[in-house]
This record gives C-alpha cells, structure tokens and sequence, in this order.
C-alpha cells in the first residue's frame, strides 16, 4: 500500500519524480498544462475553434447532415444562404441556422479535444493544417454514418444520443493516434510537469459540468420530456463517477484527488452522452459507477503495464476520460436503453428496433437486444478504425509540407520560441528579464532599473 500511495502522489502531485526516457509510469495521467506551454496550449484550442466554424458553414455541415455522395461520405456544400439557413429543420422546431451552430459547436470540441492529446510538442502550423483536413476527412464521416438519416449506421440503429461516439471515441481514438506520430514530450517536461493552475482548473471543470446539460439537453432538438430526462441523468451520472473516483483514490493511494477527482467527472459527463436520454435514472448511476471506476483502471493500473500505452505521449489522458469512455457508455447504452424512451427521440416508425440488451432479455425479445448490442459494438469498431486510418494519413500529410513536431529549441523554451509571448510576466525562473521576448515594450534603462529591485525570490510586472 505505501508503494501505491507513493505512486499516486508521483501522479497527482504538482512535481513527480524522474524516470529514464519515455517509459514513466505516470507522466500520461492527470495533468494539466506546464507554464511554459499555457499559451500555446489554450491558442490551439482558440485556433481550432476558429478554423471549425468557418470551414462548418463551407462544407462541413453539409458533409456531415447533407446528400450522401458515395459510401459513408457525405456530399460537400455551403450552408451560407438565406433560404437555406432560415428553412425550418427537424419538425419545424426551429431554423436551419440553428442546427449548423449547435453542431457546429460540437465539431468544434472535438477538435480541441484532440489538442489535449498533442500538447508540448505539436508544431502549431502543423496543426494549422491538421484541423481542416481531420475535420473534413475524419468527422464528417462518423457524423453521417451516425447521425444523418442516410448514413449507414443511422439505419441500422446505432443509438448515440448527444456524440459518445461521433465526439468523445473519436477525439479520443484520433488525439491518441496523432500522439504517436509526433511523438512525446521531452523528458524535461515528462517528468517535471507542475500543474499551470489548480483553481482555474475546478473553475474550468464547474462550467464544463454546467455547460454539458446544452451539450445533452441539446440533443432531441427541442425542450421536451426527454430534454429534461437527458439533463437530470447527465449530472446523476456525472456526479456518482466523481465520487467514485474520490473513493477510488481515496481507498488504494490514501488521499483523495483533486486532479483526479475532475477527471472522474469527464468520464462520467462523456460515458452519460451516448445514453442521457434514453435510460432511466438508476440506470446512470450504474454508468456512473463504472465510469468512474473502469477509466480509472485503465490509468491508474492497466496504463503501467502495457508498454504501448506508456510510450505513447497523451498529456490530457484524452484516451482514457474520451476513448474508453466513449465506448464504455456505448456498449451501456445497447444494455440500458428503454425502448419507449427511444421512440420519444428517434420519432421513426420502426422505433421498436431500438431495445437495449436488458429489456429485451426482460421483454422476451432476446435476439432484438443483442442485435442492438451488436450494433453498438460495430459502430465502436468502425469508429476507431476510421479514426486511426484517417488520422495517420492526415498526419503522412502534413508531413510532406512542415514538421510535425516543434524544434529541439522550441521544446525546451515553450511559449516564448512558439509565440513570442508568455501567459505569466514573471522571472527569475530559469530566465532574466532582458532576454524575455515580451519585454520589448520596455527600454533598456528600464530593464536594468527592474533587475536592481529586490522584491523577493518572483518579480512582476
């Protein structure tokens, strides 16, 4: 026990313990951005916000919920014109305009999902270039195969109420792949990585928590019975996978997590998504407890013996909180979805397809459940390998044009080589003012009158 609860605090602890090369047990788990990488870590995410819209109204929205134009592709066009825009969409709840925002929203986080999985090391014009092509290329096929009425899953049946699979396993799978192929941080950062900022973190996680009941309450499109339904068991959910982790650790490493702690709440907002309106409430406390348990075991267990996933660099854990949960709340969803439930959401005639494993075994409908189940399944596999192949080929890509990975000055200076700029002005950590590039407002005489004040072992301006 002592050894364990001395790895969890290599693990949470704002500075950990060194390890030769890449094969630290610890260094993928629940951390957040180093000061030297806060800039460019919340730019990328700025940047992919940007770049996701402008390229939705173009042809992404279109590719995603539009005409199909050969397999699992959708066909591309411009959602930019008036008779487009204000036409009514699903039923005539509301205009066009709507729905491309609010999936445009969604298409958005998945990208800066896979941010999280890349950070410390990704060359910012390569990601320039990375998040329209994964956009058009990745998403796009997972949204219509999923989510259009002509995809190919859709007509089977797949059950994925708010994104489970289409955002949170394909951030997840993609953001992990992409980390292979630019490769890990360097050791420096791999094993001195203390947390940016502990408070703006569990603020960041409160408006995360909150902001989920749009995220699922969203997904009939309308403020109806199963909107309300959605929302209440997202945060039943989310809550008991919160304090199972806290328990979790708590029970095996003597001290409960704050880090970790969050983390149990991501796994359970992401396990919930794929079933939020769909199940009944004790039904997401179940997900809740397994959300909070199984993503734990895969990081705090399962992620120290298998070597692939140590050597593979995900700073966020975006594998584990997206990628397992994603699929965990996928395969519980073929379990627990209510058959009455989904025809209040997919409002089709042939509803009754729709039955969870559970209620079929229950209902005598034995072979409806796992055919459900095997659905579920199959569009697990699908997603992954659609996710793997395309992020590969888009990171060949990329490649050809500008390196994947920042320079060997880069990595070891962070913001101010990136950016020219720094999230903090302070020094006398491991630099003077004079050779900050972001003192250049400043004359010289200044620079020296600042450096001759003693105001303590940190100095700000």
């Amino acid at each position: 026990m002592d050894e364990q609860r001395r790895q969890c605090v290599a693990a949470h602890s704002s500075y950990t313990s060194g390890t030769s090369k890449h094969t630290r047990p610890c260094d993928s788990l629940w951390q957040l951005s180093k000061k030297k990488w806060a800039i460019n870590s919340a730019f990328m995410a700025f940047y992919a916000f940007a770049m996701v819209l402008v390229c939705w109204v173009g042809w992404g929205f279109r590719m995603s919920f539009g005409e199909k134009l050969v397999f699992f592709l959708g066909k591309p066009a411009v959602a930019l014109d008036e008779k487009f825009l204000l036409g009514q969409a699903f039923l005539g709840y509301f205009p066009t305009a709507t729905m491309v925002f609010f999936q445009g929203v969604f298409a958005c986080i998945t990208l800066i999902l896979i941010a999280g999985s890349l950070l410390g090391r990704m060359n910012f014009l390569a990601w320039i270039m990375f998040v329209p092509l994964w956009l058009t290329f990745s998403y796009t096929i997972t949204a219509f195969s999923i989510w259009c009425p002509d995809g190919w899953l859709a007509k089977l049946g797949v059950i994925d109420f708010s994104g489970g699979y289409v955002i949170h396993l394909s951030a997840g799978v993609a953001g992990f792949t992409a980390a292979y192929w630019v490769g890990p941080r360097i050791d420096k950062d791999r094993e001195m990585f203390p947390p940016n900022n502990l408070i703006l973190m569990l603020a960041g996680a409160g408006l995360l928590w909150m902001g989920w009941s749009g995220f699922n309450g969203g997904g009939p499109f309308a403020v109806s019975t199963i909107s309300s339904l959605a929302v209440l068991n997202t945060h039943v959910c989310t809550a008991t996978s919160l304090l199972t982790w806290l328990l979790l650790d708590a029970c095996f490493f003597g001290k409960p997590s704050v880090i970790g702690a969050v983390q149990g709440m991501i796994t359970g907002l992401v396990c919930i998504t794929p079933a939020a309106g769909v199940v009944q409430c004790w039904a997401a406390i179940l997900m809740g407890i397994i959300s909070g348990s199984v993503p734990w075991y895969t990081m705090m267990v399962l992620h120290k013996k298998v070597k692939f996933l140590r050597l593979v660099d995900d700073p966020m854990a975006i594998f584990h909180t997206h990628a397992v949960a994603g699929g965990l709340g996928g395969i519980l969803t073929g379990f627990f979805a209510v058959p009455k439930l989904c025809r209040l959401f997919y409002m089709v005639s042939d509803w009754e397809k729709y039955i969870g494993l559970g209620y079929g075994l229950q209902n005598g409908r034995t072979s409806a459940g796992f055919r459900q189940m095997g659905i579920q399944l199959g569009g697990i596999l699908f997603v992954v390998i659609i996710n793997i192949a395309t992020t590969s080929m888009i990171c060949w890509f990329v490649a050809l044009f500008v390196p994947l990975r920042l320079s060997d000055e880069e990595l070891q200076i962070g913001d101010d080589a990136i950016h020219g700029e720094e999230a903090f002005a302070l020094w006398n950590d491991e630099e003077t003012f004079e050779n900050a590039k972001s003192n250049s407002v400043f004359e010289a005489e200044d620079a020296s009158y600042m450096k001759s004040m003693s105001l303590g072992d940190v100095q700000m301006v």
